[in-house]
């Protein structure tokens, strides 16, 4: 399996092969290949955070295929960052007002269940992250600034402080450059993260002079959890601390990649290798953000769908952007299950290829589900039922050989699909009448069905359906389906009709056409 590990093309393995020539092939003198992600705990944790751990999971994951050297991952908060603007999506934000420009880990918490707005963030992503089974170490920077981890990072930090300067200001504003130090005090006095200019550096006793807006100046030393860096040399002092070998980051960060890379270089260290994927979008095409709260968070995909289909999703084309919002779910979901299906007849070089593997390192459930997600949803719509058991009837007549002991993916899908209908689905259903050719086509339809003999299939059904578009000249003959789904399902789209029918029995779809042809209400089904 190494040999044909080293030969895949798909993401992971390219980018772990990567770092394996970056350490020569050899245990790094630390013990271990450090693979790292960072989280900005200034609102809760969203989807695109778990993406960046994920993804990173994938790429260690295919570097441990091929290797026995010893990795780590560190999931970094930068929870002593000031907090500039109180999010919009916490409860009663206005009363941290008074809290801002403090480190986020001396925030209060606005849930009241932490000790800290970092330390309830911080849990989130950690619950999360534990639930999902990934293998990491949380970090936080408050306890490496005030423990000491990184006092000689900083104090390398400020022996090459007029480096660092002509690194960063050609970057900044005339009006930022006045004033611009890649150290940032906090203040004795009130504990907030200043943005001040300083006036003197002292490397021999590691300590800075600042000047205050009040005109005072204060010294203080930059070890010891006195001074927070700025991003992006704090992004560089931290590659250099940790001796980090591989990171991701979005593209909105190429250029603070760019930066902190030659800040790194000028402290003596080496930059990580990167990666950068595409962003996130909403369903607007906006980008999404942790302090607006937009587009999709974690728990908000998993009320809905199987983890595994989140994974996934992550996976496809991170160097594209995406749209991510409850509509892209059930694609989704559909599409892993395809992969999952495909797993089993690929061969070992496939398998590396195949999206299933990266979700699962190599070990996907063996599970055959007869059903799509889609398929479920209209069963739901059809049934209008939030009962499972209602749905599971229809299934077993189906798939005798199918029950929810035997098959937890499908029972899982059948809950998911339920759940899914009622909230998005049944809600924008909007069922129309057929006109004069479609009522005819239907009637058509009714006789075809009714012709099929016993124990037909989807395929057989399929055909029928097939027919009676082109008996009935509809051009194209998506039209054809396009009003059946409409007519019949309330919507635009559906599921493939044949697998439909014969999922919910011929002589149910009959009545079902029988309903609509008289004017009957479908959605109070």
């Amino acid at each position: 399996m190494r040999e044909l590990a080293e030969q895949a093309n798909a993401w992971p393995f390219v980018e772990a092969r990567k770092v394996l020539k970056r350490v020569g092939g050899k245990t790094p003198d630390k013990g271990y290949v450090l693979f790292e992600t960072g989280y900005g705990p200034s609102g809760l944790p969203h989807i695109g955070t778990f993406a960046e751990v994920l993804r990173t999971t994938m790429v260690r994951r295919a570097f441990e295929r091929l290797s026995d050297i010893p990795t780590k991952l560190f999931a970094f908060s930068d929870d002593m960052d000031g907090m500039r603007k109180v999010p919009d999506n916490i409860p009663d934000g206005d009363k941290l007002q008074e809290f801002l420009h403090l480190p986020l880990s001396a925030v209060p918490d606005p849930f009241g269940t932490h000790d800290s707005f970092a330390a309830h963030n911080n849990a989130r992503l950690c619950a999360f992250l534990d639930d999902y089974g990934f293998e990491y170490t949380f970090v936080s920077a408050t306890e490496c600034y005030k423990s000491g981890q990184f006092d000689a990072a900083l104090l390398k930090m400020l022996a090459v402080y007029d480096a660092v300067q002509s690194i960063m200001l050609p970057t900044l504003g005339e009006e930022r450059r006045k004033t611009y130090s890649p150290f940032l005090p906090v203040c004795a006095e009130t504990g907030h993260v200043l943005q001040v200019p300083v006036v003197e550096c002292d490397v021999e006793a590691g300590a800075i002079v600042y000047q205050r807006e009040d005109g005072k100046q204060v010294e203080t030393p930059v070890t010891g959890g006195h001074c927070k860096l700025q991003w992006k040399p704090d992004w560089a002092m931290r590659w250099f601390a940790l001796s980090v070998d591989y990171e991701m980051s979005g593209k909105d960060l190429i250029d603070s990649v760019k930066q902190s890379s030659k800040i790194t270089r000028a402290m003596g260290g080496r930059p990580p290798e990167s990666y950068t994927y595409e962003l996130f979008l909403d369903e607007n095409g906006e980008k999404i953000s942790k302090s607006r709260g937009n587009g999709l968070t974690m728990e908000e995909w998993l009320a809905y769908a199987p983890k595994d289909s989140l994974a996934y999703f992550m996976f496809g084309k991170p160097t594209a952007a995406k749209r991510l919002y409850f509509d892209v779910i059930p694609k989704n979901v559909d599409e892993y299950l395809s992969h999952l299906a495909k797993f089993e007849k690929d061969d070992d070089a496939a398998r590396l290829k195949n999206a299933v593997w990266h979700v699962h390192n190599g070990e996907p459930p063996q599970e055959t589900v007869p059903l799509s997600f889609n398929v479920l949803l209209n069963l739901a719509s059809a049934c209008n039922t939030e009962d499972k058991e209602v749905l599971w009837g229809f299934i077993a007549r189906y798939a005798p050989e199918a029950s929810p002991e035997a098959n937890p993916i499908l029972d899982e899908l059948v809950g998911f699909a339920i759940r899914y209908y009622m909230d998005f689905v049944k809600p924008n259903k909007r069922y129309r009448a057929a006109d004069d050719r479609e009522r005819a086509a239907l009637s058509a339809l009714i006789a075809g069905l009714e012709s099929l003999p016993e124990g037909a299939g989807a395929e057989e059904a399929q055909n029928q359906v097939y027919e009676v578009g082109k008996q009935f000249e509809f051009e194209p003959l998506r039209d054809w389906f396009r009003a059946l789904y409409e007519i019949l399902f309330g919507q635009e789209q559906g599921p493939r009709l044949g697998s439909f029918i014969a999922l919910y029995g011929v002589g149910e779809t009959i009545a079902l056409i029988n309903r609509a042809l008289s004017g009957e209400d479908l959605s109070a089904a």
